[in-house]
């Protein structure tokens, strides 16, 4: 309620008479006197922000067709006459691993939408079946990116003395480590007996994909260290603060403060983390199926489709343009995103 209103009902309270004001001018002023809590004003920012927002429903969209896609392409299309299996429908040919050799090197038609590739598969599905390792992938090594990192993070800065020393140095061991050093290592260990091991796994245990969780783990334990950084530099200077000394001084344990005080105050720092660093995990995966250490034949992901396609580059640059197109666009799409995270929870805007 402004000074005006507020003058005008004083003066009627002196004379006795009784006026209120209209429903919807108090309405009005209560909400502009409502405060907004700081999430609610990050996320106006960040709807504010077109770019970041619509780099998110791009993001949406392209999970959706990882998720959905396969089990609608393969109920639409024709029957085709195979090679080897006669008569068959898109439940068989719209698979990313099923080859038709008559058909190699095809452009975009009814029956394969994008194409085939150099071995006769339909470039679509396998560009869906691309877009669910790349996923995959990014939340696994999300997953233990935040924990290993938030863990040795908040214990190394909270605690600090010789807890810090052997957690900072055994972080800047792994700092570094080269991930791409790592990810031959564990495959040239695990990778011979990777089909036995992950047989039976979902998606792991799929033709070609057995090698996806070693590739997974490697690109994990080479990236929580940079998040260990970010949440021990937070957290030292989160436990000087009025309100966590207030704490201490009246008796909470060390796990309040850390679990009600500062993880928190953390949230933003590695929610802004972990969405930028999603997009070096995709493009990490995707060079290491590049060089043959990731997804195998007849396995199908974005780095794999881009090696298969550069012997035919010259004579059949789509091949070569859809993975590409496509990685480039979930790269740029993650960093608009987490540019838009970073604004909107900026303390100094």
């Amino acid at each position: 309620m402004d000074t005006q209103n507020f003058k005008r009902k004083r003066s009627l309270a002196a004379t006795g008479t009784v006026q209120e004001l209209p429903s919807d001018q108090e309405h009005q002023d209560d909400k502009q006197w409502r405060v907004r809590s700081p999430l609610q004003e990050a996320l106006k920012r960040f709807i504010a922000d077109r770019r970041a927002l619509a780099s998110m429903l791009v993001l949406l969209v392209m999970l959706l067709i990882a998720l959905l896609g396969p089990f609608i392409y393969q109920r639409v299309g024709i029957s085709i006459q195979s090679d080897l299996a006669g008569r068959i429908g898109p439940e068989r040919y719209h698979v990313y691993y099923h080859e038709e050799l008559s058909r190699q090197d095809q452009t975009p038609s009814l029956v394969y939408w994008l194409g085939t590739d150099s071995v006769g598969r339909d470039i679509l599905a396998r560009l869906m079946q691309g877009l669910l390792i790349s996923f995959t992938v990014a939340i696994m090594v999300e997953i233990v990116d935040v924990g290993l990192g938030l863990c040795i993070g908040l214990l190394a800065g909270y605690y600090g003395g010789w807890i810090d020393q052997l957690l900072a140095r055994f972080t800047d061991i792994m700092f570094a480590f080269p991930s791409l050093l790592f990810a031959l290592l564990l495959v040239g260990v695990f990778g011979p007996n990777a089909n036995d091991l992950f047989d039976k796994v979902p998606l792991f245990g799929d033709p070609g994909n057995s090698r996806l969780l070693i590739v997974s783990l490697a690109l994990a334990f080479t990236a929580w260290p940079l998040m260990a950084r970010y949440v021990r530099g937070q957290t030292l200077q989160l436990k000087e603060r009025q309100f966590i000394e207030a704490a201490r001084t009246v008796g909470t344990s060390d796990w309040r403060i850390i679990t009600r005080h500062i993880i928190p105050n953390l949230f933003s720092l590695v929610f802004i983390a972990s969405t930028l660093n999603i997009a070096g995990t995709i493009i990490g995966e995707a060079g290491l199926s590049l060089l043959g250490v990731g997804v195998q034949d007849p396995g199908s992901s974005l780095g794999l489709m881009i090696a298969d396609a550069l012997e035919v580059t010259e004579s059949h640059p789509w091949e070569i343009f859809v993975p590409t197109c496509v990685l480039t666009i979930i790269v740029l799409a993650i960093s608009f995103i987490g540019d838009g995270l970073r604004d909107a929870f900026d303390p100094h805007r």
